[in-house]
């Protein structure tokens, strides 16, 4: 760089983060959750230079750490240099404010590091909009006289109400985007709802891909359809966008497999509620396919999370196929793609990175997606073509050609189940309405 160019380039900021173990989340310690913090902050960009955690009863109200841990933070910052203090939990804006006069540097906590991640990651116009939703509805609360800028074309001389001050007109202006933005969330909400009708109408069952962040899902999804179309990538939230493919599975079948965002403990619950319409696509689905990295420690602590999130969206209690993934991490036989991958119980070991286990996989789906299908025995006219066609490509049915009509016996997905239904009883009013020229018995 020449000396008359200027390096704009920001400065990697220095990061400390602090936790309180209250000892009232199982499975995970403060220790625990700060290795994870540490990642988060890591995929921000941060550099992390230190950390400190804590044993109390319930956190502080007023500074989240004790008195002594504020004036150890304070210390720390005299050592390592850090100019950003990160929380493990949530902070209130009190507790926010009162740390940052002690440490005299920014603080933020967790949700708002996962907001940042997020809004780094937004690649599409639907994914900042949601990123934007949920950091607005975060700052809301925690508006100051720092948000002057946000009036740059509105409030200021002439535009306020009697005796409004800045901060209530940022907070109005704040507010009136929140607007906005959940309207234009909601349009996206509907049509995604559209389409899915058009795929319910075509009759292909579908699928969501679930689970922890980082656990393999976009791999996965590629390894399924057989190429790349997601970016996959050894990071945090590294896909926020839904992406949808077809697949084919075992015996025929073919569903639509969307790949969705991850979830992660301590999730910001304006992540959820932004993000309602792209997650969507899991309550949408017929069965879910939960993904887990078999070589974490705390996959059982993870899944607690994932389970957590889905009872949220009112999708808990959906079928799904538990898949343990990264086998080639801890099964020497994983590295081999052609070997099979055992099914136990309801789960499959698989390398989505390899293919050990896929051809399992795509067998335990197809099964469990056949199971939710129901018996039929009915009868339909030959003019009902187009369905019979769907039905012998989408169903596993024996159909006995008669006089004047065709049996259609066996077993095929609900839906398609309310379409023979809807035929067959519309063929038996017109045989009535042509004085007993009624389908065979």
């Amino acid at each position: 760089m020449t000396k008359d160019m200027i390096d704009l380039t920001a400065p990697v900021e220095r990061a400390f983060l602090v936790a309180v173990d209250t000892g009232d989340d199982p499975g995970w310690t403060a220790e625990e959750s700060i290795v994870e913090l540490a990642s988060l902050a890591d995929t921000a960009g941060a550099e992390v230079v230190g950390a400190e955690w804590q044993n109390r009863r319930h956190v502080d109200p007023n500074t989240y750490v004790g008195k002594g841990k504020v004036d150890e933070l304070v210390a720390a910052k005299s050592e390592t240099g850090y100019t950003l203090l990160v929380a493990d939990d949530e902070l209130s804006p009190a507790q926010q404010r009162t740390l940052e006069e002690a440490v005299k540097t920014k603080v933020i906590d967790r949700s708002r590091l996962i907001l940042d991640i997020f809004a780094l990651h937004a690649q599409t116009h639907e994914g900042r909009l949601q990123v934007e939703l949920a950091q607005l509805e975060y700052q809301l609360p925690r508006l100051t006289r720092l948000w002057t800028h946000l009036s740059r074309t509105g409030g200021g001389i002439g535009t306020r109400g009697p005796g409004e001050s800045q901060l209530e007109t940022d907070r109005r202006i704040v507010r009136d985007r929140i607007k906005k933005l959940k309207e234009r969330v909601d349009q996206i909400g509907e049509q995604r709802r559209t389409a899915a009708r058009g795929r319910d109408r075509r009759l292909i069952p579908t699928v969501a891909i679930v689970g922890y962040t980082n656990a393999g899902k976009s791999t996965l999804l590629n390894a399924l359809v057989g190429q790349e179309v997601v970016k996959a990538e050894d990071r945090l939230f590294a896909t926020l966008d839904p992406t949808s493919r077809q697949v084919k599975l075992g015996d025929g079948q073919t569903a639509i497999v969307t790949d969705t965002v991850g979830f992660i403990h301590k999730l910001p619950h304006q992540l959820v509620d932004a993000f309602r319409a792209t997650l969507e696509e899991v309550t949408r689905a017929d069965v879910l396919l939960e993904i887990v990295d078999a070589s974490d420690r705390h996959f059982a602590e993870h899944r607690a999370t994932v389970q957590t999130v889905l009872a949220d969206l009112g999708a808990g209690d959906k079928p799904r196929l538990v898949t343990f993934n990264k086998a080639d991490l801890i099964e020497p036989a994983a590295k081999d793609g052609e070997t099979p991958g055992p099914a136990i119980a309801g789960t499959v070991l698989i390398s989505a990175v390899t293919g050990y286990g896929l051809e399992t996989l795509k067998a335990e789906l197809s099964a469990l997606l056949a199971s939710l299908w129901v018996e039929v025995d009915v009868a339909v006219p030959y003019s009902a073509g187009e369905l019979l066609a769907r039905v012998r490509e989408r169903g596993t049915v024996e159909l006995d050609y008669r006089s004047s009509d065709v049996r259609v016996r066996g077993r095929i997905s609900p839906p398609l189940a309310g379409e023979l239904e809807t035929a067959a009883a519309r063929w038996r009013e017109a045989g009535r309405a042509d004085n007993g020229a009624a389908p065979d018995a």
